[in-house]
C-alpha cells in the first residue's frame, strides 16, 4: 500500500485538523475542489452527513475511520481516483445512484436529456442509448412514471450496474444489450443518448480522473468525436416511429450534429445549453 499523503492521524484527531491535512494533500495533487473533496471523503469515512462535520463539536476521527480516511485521501490525491468512485455513489436529479468504473460518472449537463423528455406526451416508449449507470433512464422513469422506458448499452457490465440501480430504487425500467440501434425493435417514439463524443486528439486535455478511471469506450469517438453519432443517426433515419431524438454532444459539435439530424428527416432541430452556456444537447423532432 502507498503511504498516506496526510501522515499518521492520532486517535481522536479533531475534524478540523484531519480536514486541513487532507485538503493540503489533495490540492497539491492538482485536484480542482480539494476542500469539498476532503469534506465528502471524511463524512463518508465517519458515516455521517457532511453538515455534521461543522456542527458537532465532539466529532473526531478515531478508530477504524482513521485508516479509512487515510486510504480515501491516498486514492484521491495519489491515484487521482474520482470522489464518486471512492464513495460509490453519485446524485443525479432526485436519485442517488451507485457508480463504479463500469460506467461514466453522471454529470449535471446530462440532466438536460431528462428535461427534454419530461415534455413528452403520456405513455410514449422511450429508449436511452448508452445508458451506463442508468442515470437518464431511471431519472426519467422516476419523474414520468407513465412513460415506458428502456435503457440500452453495448457493455453488459454497465447494464448490470444500471439494473442493480433500478432494482434498488424500485423503478420499472427495461434493459437491453445493443450496439446503438442495431437489433433494437422498431417500437420507440423517443430516443435519448449520451454517446461517446470526445475526439481522440483531445485525450491530453482530459483530467487524470477521467483518463485513468472512467471507461474509455464511453468517452472517445474517433477523429472528430462523431464516430458513434453518425451511425446512430443513419440507423434512426429508417425508423419512422421515432418522433424525437435528443443527443448530448461536445463543445463545438452543435452545428454539425444539427445538420446531420436534418439530413435524416428531423425537420425541427434545436439546441439546449448547459449551465456554462455550451450547446450541450441537440434535439430533433419529426412532425
Amino acid at each position: 500500500m502507498l503511504p498516506s499523503p496526510v501522515g499518521p492521524l492520532a486517535r481522536g484527531t479533531p475534524v478540523r485538523d484531519a480536514l486541513d491535512g487532507a485538503v493540503t494533500a489533495i490540492a497539491a495533487a492538482g485536484c480542482e475542489t480539494p476542500r469539498l473533496d476532503a469534506e465528502l471523503l471524511l463524512a463518508h469515512a465517519l458515516g455521517v452527513e457532511r453538515e455534521r462535520l461543522f456542527i458537532d463539536a465532539e466529532l473526531s476521527v478515531a478508530g477504524p475511520a482513521v485508516r479509512t480516511f487515510q486510504d480515501y485521501v491516498r486514492r484521491r490525491s495519489v491515484l487521482r481516483e474520482p470522489v464518486a468512485y471512492i464513495l460509490g455513489k453519485r446524485h443525479f436529479r432526485q436519485l442517488e445512484l451507485a457508480v463504479d468504473p463500469r460506467a461514466l460518472i453522471p454529470r449535471p449537463e446530462t440532466e438536460l436529456l431528462v428535461e427534454v423528455a419530461l415534455a413528452l406526451p403520456e405513455g410514449l416508449r422511450v429508449l436511452d442509448i448508452g445508458t451506463g449507470s442508468g442515470a437518464v433512464a431511471l431519472a426519467l422513469k422516476d419523474e414520468r412514471p407513465d412513460l415506458e422506458v428502456t435503457g440500452s448499452d453495448l457493455s453488459t457490465e454497465a447494464l448490470a450496474l444500471a439494473g442493480a440501480n433500478g432494482k434498488r430504487l424500485g423503478l420499472d425500467v427495461h434493459w437491453l444489450t445493443a450496439d446503438l440501434l442495431e437489433g433494437v425493435p422498431d417500437e420507440f417514439e423517443a430516443i435519448l443518448s449520451n454517446p461517446p463524443y470526445v475526439p481522440d486528439g483531445d485525450r491530453t486535455m482530459l483530467a487524470p480522473e477521467i483518463l485513468r478511471h472512467e471507461p474509455s469506450r464511453a468517452l472517445f469517438a474517433g477523429e472528430d468525436g462523431l464516430a458513434a453519432i453518425r451511425p446512430l443517426l443513419d440507423q434512426a433515419a429508417g425508423r419512422a416511429s421515432v418522433h424525437l431524438l435528443a443527443l448530448e454532444i461536445g463543445a463545438g459539435q452543435a452545428a454539425v450534429v444539427s445538420d446531420l439530424m436534418r439530413a435524416v428527416s428531423f425537420s425541427s432541430v434545436r439546441t439546449e445549453c448547459d449551465l456554462a452556456g455550451i450547446e450541450r444537447v441537440v434535439v430533433g423532432r419529426r412532425t
